[in-house]
């Protein structure tokens, strides 16, 4: 091992408690796409039957990868690049294997380049809520204010570069005194401000309809491609494949069991998607809207029923200020890869690596900022029928949800279930018996054959 592994050891620099390390994790996962995706991909595919398949998925197909991430992290005890070099070595492995760290490394910092930008439009939405916009304002009126932000380059930019100086002030901080401090206030503030929005959406009138919707499963309406998307939502609502776990896992303590801590924080992050449902589709159909209305439904149509309803300021700020809080403990654990990386490669302080880095994301984020106005007719990659009238938003999107992620989760499925020696593997994950040889059952067959499967779709 080499001498950054002991420095990961020291007291210094791991989590302080197995809370800390699930209240990280579990921000890391709790993001846009729970808060943002997961209602809206909900209200596509049907409510109910979409939601059964959904929670099949997490614990079939993301746990047995956030597990395996996570341990893998935590051998290696350093960035993802260096672990997976580490363990290569110590395991006898081909080199090859060693891809999967730069993979995560490469997908964290291309995710958190486009997510620095919409998380500025949360920035946006908790200003023009608060002052009261959407009062009063009609469908069109809400949908222009939207067209209208992502109109202009330079109030994007601006927004865009205030959350990414946000989260490089937090990340340089380091574990304990920035990405600890800030998930132990962030975290209990986002589950307070949930839980806020669902007992004002209990009293919306339409909150029967809601659970009706979401619970009660009508597999007439579940289609292969919804089976498919629930799939893929699950590996990414976890943050898996991205580096991020492997990462937060190198801090992590010994004594700590990895099996159970995976399992709080798919329950913790499951446990918010299912609660944004709640809090949003009551508000949607109390208001006779469409709950399928695709990923504008958390910024033109849900502005449009806080602008129908009484305590709608009031109701619509928390709303983004919980939206603003999901987007940054998920973006604190993409900037984390990557100035691990730079701390150990380039020798660099925390400070200046967390700059660097953030730097580095901050200008690639303005190619999705361009995107949206001045570059909404460019296509990179358009000569290529594939890649047909995608924009540099499209692409980075593309390549990351559907190549990176899963490459990534299937990849570190495949190391740990058929190249990680057994030996002591039980121990360190923190199952025995008929529990971890059905754990490694499914990470060996079920989970990459599941991932795979999600791949090939979407690129066929």
């Amino acid at each position: 091992m080499s001498e950054t592994v002991h420095a990961h050891q020291q007291a210094g620099n791991l989590w302080t408690s197995r809370l800390a390390f699930i209240m990280a994790a579990a921000g890391s996962a709790v993001g846009l796409g729970n808060i943002w995706k997961f209602p809206y991909i909900t209200g596509e595919n049907g409510g109910g039957a979409f939601v059964l398949v959904y929670l099949a998925c997490i614990f079939l197909i993301g746990v047995p990868v956030l597990i395996a991430e996570i341990m893998l992290g935590r051998r290696g005890g350093q960035s993802p690049i260096a672990t997976m070099r580490t363990l290569t070595q110590t395991e006898g492995t081909a080199k090859g294997w060693r891809i999967i760290g730069w993979n995560g490394v490469v997908a964290s910092f291309l995710v958190l380049s486009f997510y620095a930008v919409i998380g500025g439009w949360a920035l946006v939405y908790i200003g023009k809520a608060a002052v009261g916009m959407f009062v009063g304002a009609d469908a069109e009126a809400i949908g222009g204010q939207f067209n209208n932000l992502l109109a202009n380059p330079w109030e994007l930019l601006l927004w865009h570069s205030v959350f990414m100086a946000i989260v490089v002030f937090i990340v340089a901080r380091g574990i304990r005194s920035g990405l600890e401090k800030a998930v132990g206030i962030l975290m209990p503030m986002l589950f307070l401000l949930l839980i806020v929005m669902v007992i004002y959406a209990m009293n919306s009138g339409s909150f029967g309809r809601a659970v009706e919707f979401m619970f009660s499963p009508d597999f007439s309406r579940l289609t292969t491609e919804g089976v498919l998307i629930a799939l893929g939502h699950a590996a990414f609502t976890l943050s898996i494949g991205i580096g991020v776990l492997m990462a937060y896992g190198s801090y992590l303590p010994k004594n700590i069991n990895i099996a159970r801590t995976a399992m709080t924080i798919a329950v913790l992050d499951t446990g918010v998607a299912l609660l944004a449902g709640l809090a949003i589709f009551p508000l949607v159909f109390a208001n006779g809207l469409e709950p399928g209305a695709g990923p504008g439904l958390i910024f033109v149509t849900l502005p449009l029923a806080f602008g129908q309803m009484s305590g709608g300021i009031i109701f619509g700020t928390l709303f983004f200020a919980l939206l603003l809080v999901a987007a940054i403990t998920s973006a604190i654990s993409m900037l984390e890869p990557v100035v691990e990386w730079l701390e150990e490669h380039k020798g660099a302080s925390r400070i200046k690596s967390a700059l660097g880095g953030g730097i580095a994301v901050w200008f690639i984020g303005i190619g999705t900022v361009l995107s949206f106005n001045v570059w909404g007719e460019v296509y990179p990659l358009g000569f290529m029928g594939f890649f047909e009238g995608k924009t540099v938003f499209d692409l980075l999107d593309f390549l990351v949800s559907n190549v990176l992620m899963p490459l990534g989760g299937m990849a570190i499925a495949l190391f740990a279930g058929w190249a990680v020696t057994r030996d002591g593997l039980a121990e360190d994950i923190g199952l025995q018996g008929g529990a971890f040889n059905a754990f490694m059952l499914i990470l060996k067959f079920v989970t990459p054959a599941g991932i795979a499967t999600v791949f090939l779709y979407n690129l066929l």
